[in-house]
């Protein structure tokens, strides 16, 4: 399996592997790496993979493989990779931090937003300064400008943004951790990955990158919301620093 690094520091830019192998698409796998995988509403990494000699390839996006065991870092179209590279070789991992900051402050904002709006969430997106939450509430008015004023008071406090695993098992026993109604987190693993805002701010499953204090989201607002359904709400955000 490759050892997911961002899990333990989503501010690690650079990261030295191996190769592990190439995929008859072209991916490449590593034993390791920085970049984190289009999974659970968060785009996947882009960056560069650098050889040895200096040359650098650039990557499009990461993904999981069809068993979800390795990350595969898709190199941009057209790019041709040196003939000679082949397992074994010793590479650096280059994360693209400008875009990556940026989804890591809207996935913690987007987070905080769950709180202001405690109501199941039936999807969500997380885009480069921007993300929405869908959430399942009946029928009410909601005011942007209450929302985003509740929103910048929990973003402001400069919470603390932890992790600590728990089992299958304890997850299963605590199904009030989980917010989404139509994805449920990974499990089978054995452990399941929680973010903690604050000491009770917020508690739910997570596999994405977030910022380690609430305060360095910055300004971010409630943009729009929009009826998807009878009940189903679509709120967006946008950083605006």
């Amino acid at each position: 399996m490759t050892e997911h690094l961002y899990r333990d520091d989503a501010y690690l830019r650079s990261s030295e592997a191996a190769l592990s192998e190439i995929t008859p698409e072209g991916g490449i796998i590593l034993d390791r790496t920085c970049f984190y995988p289009n999974g659970g509403g968060q785009p996947g990494d882009s960056g560069s993979i650098e050889l040895e000699d200096g040359t650098r390839i650039p990557i499009a996006t990461t993904v999981y493989s069809k068993d979800r065991t390795q990350i595969v870092h898709v190199p941009a179209e057209g790019t041709q990779l040196p003939a000679t590279l082949s397992a074994g070789a010793k590479v650096t991992a280059h994360v693209d931090w400008e875009t990556r900051y940026k989804r890591m402050r809207v996935h913690t904002a987007l987070h905080l937003l769950s709180v202001v709006l405690p109501f199941p969430v039936t999807g969500g997106q997380i885009s480069d300064g921007t993300g929405r939450l869908d959430f399942d509430i009946p029928e009410a008015a909601l005011d942007k400008e209450e929302l985003t004023s509740k929103l910048q008071e929990l973003i402001a406090g400069d919470y603390a943004v932890t992790q600590e695993w728990i089992t299958d098992e304890e997850l299963e026993a605590n199904p009030g951790l989980v917010k989404t109604m139509s994805v449920k987190p990974p499990m089978g693993s054995g452990r399941v990955r929680l973010v903690r805002i604050g000491e009770n701010v917020d508690l739910q499953p997570c596999g994405g990158t977030h910022v380690s204090q609430t305060a360095q989201i910055g300004t971010a607002a409630i943009t729009k919301i929009e009826k998807k359904g009878r009940q189903n709400r679509r709120v967006r955000i946008q950083l605006e620093d």
